[in-house]
């Protein structure tokens, strides 16, 4: 079973000091958090993808009609509370085994190295219908 693990920064639960205002060292440990995270998942045969997405800064959303040349415009729009700031996708036995994962990224050290507590939004990837039926 593949899941998208979906990391998310900020929104009303996620109460630690942004990452622009952690220390070298404070980043350092956790984007060693995160190689060695990705390495052991690897090693498991777990780990299909994982990609840390660009700020929000340099977003651009694109809505076509299919006819007309697409409106391409800047993100994110001042409502937004929160980004999409990365995502792992594993292949896992159980759902159970998702959730596990998603629990220690959801405990990455952060400031002070304490555990972030991020949000970390579980989906199953699902696969195409059958386009014989």
């Amino acid at each position: 079973m593949r899941y998208m693990l979906i990391q998310n920064y900020g929104g009303v639960e996620l109460d630690c000091t942004p990452m622009s205002e952690w220390t070298p060292g404070e980043i350092k440990a956790h984007i060693e958090f995160q190689i060695a995270l990705n390495k052991d998942l690897d090693g498991n045969g777990e780990l299909v993808d994982a990609q840390g997405l660009a700020g929000p800064d340099q977003a651009k959303f694109v809505l076509s009609d299919g006819a007309s040349a697409p409106v391409v415009t800047d993100g994110p729009f001042p409502e937004g509370k929160e980004l999409l700031a990365g995502y792992r996708i594993v292949d896992v036995e159980t759902p159970e085994r998702a959730i596990e994962l998603a629990a220690r990224i959801s405990a990455a050290p952060g400031s002070g190295g304490a555990p972030i507590g991020q949000r970390i939004e579980v989906r199953e990837v699902m696969s195409a219908p059958d386009p014989e039926l």
